[in-house]
């Protein structure tokens, strides 16, 4: 029987906590990011780089998915 969907599902969740600077500008662009379920983390220094950390976990996530749908149905 197939897993229901789930609309938030935790494997795609991730903690984003952003540094304090000295402008606001400062504020939205550096922190650091962990992916709960791997535990996965990264500083990022600009929205390119946490968005690049944010998809490559995704990618991963979507592979190892069809990795294990693939041995439950070969």
């Amino acid at each position: 029987m197939p897993e229901p969907t789930r609309p938030f599902p935790a494997n795609r969740a991730f903690v984003v906590q952003l540094r304090a600077g000295a402008a606001e500008s400062e504020i939205r662009h550096a922190g650091r990011v962990e992916h709960l379920t791997s535990g996965e983390a990264a500083r990022f220094d600009g929205e390119d780089a946490l968005w690049a950390f944010v998809d490559g976990v995704l990618i991963e996530v979507a592979e190892s998915s069809a990795a294990k749908r693939e041995e439950q149905d070969p």
